[in-house]
């Protein structure tokens, strides 16, 4: 089940993201956070934005173990961004393909939109086919593409970028 974040979830949070960061392309952060630094993150950007958490009892997973979360952070700095935001999502690793990602999504986009944002934008790893098909269920369609624009271990990256543009609240 979805639930908002709470500071408390940051070492669950830390353990999810910090697998992407150490074994992965798909976070280009290249230092591993501890749990204090994630509660940081957590509380200023859920004091703005939707931040949620899924709770799983699925297999390979405890009864109420953080399974993955979601958030939405500042696009740009500037004014006339405002009613734009950019999307995160991550699972564990190792519950990938059991649909988690598409209930965590499909709930999280509700919650965006009794939000004021318009157009949601989501930087992914290229290549990372599930989480391309996974924004493309929802609607998001890729526009833009860096090639090279990053670097981690001794790899060029490159990074696509994906759009949904929200329906006006009804």
């Amino acid at each position: 089940m979805m639930r908002p974040v709470k500071p408390e979830d940051a070492a669950a949070i830390c353990a999810i993201y910090n697998y992407y960061i150490e074994s992965t392309i798909i976070s280009f952060e290249e230092t591993l956070l501890q749990a204090a630094e994630m509660e940081e993150r957590i509380r200023k950007i859920s004091a703005k934005f939707p931040y949620f958490v899924w709770e799983d009892d699925a297999v390979g997973a405890a009864n109420g173990e953080i399974s993955g979360y979601a958030y939405i952070n500042t696009w740009k700095e500037r004014s006339a961004y405002r009613y734009s935001a950019e999307i995160s999502i991550y699972l564990k690793h190792d519950l990938l393909g059991r649909g988690i990602g598409s209930k965590l999504m499909a709930g999280f986009l509700e919650e965006v939109r009794k939000t004021e944002i318009h157009t949601l934008v989501a930087g992914i790893t290229i290549p990372n086919e599930k989480s391309v098909a996974l924004h493309e269920k929802f609607g998001f369609r890729k526009i833009a593409h860096f090639t090279e624009i990053g670097r981690k271990f001794d790899n060029w990256i490159d990074v696509g970028y994906w759009e949904l543009i929200l329906p006006p609240s009804k």
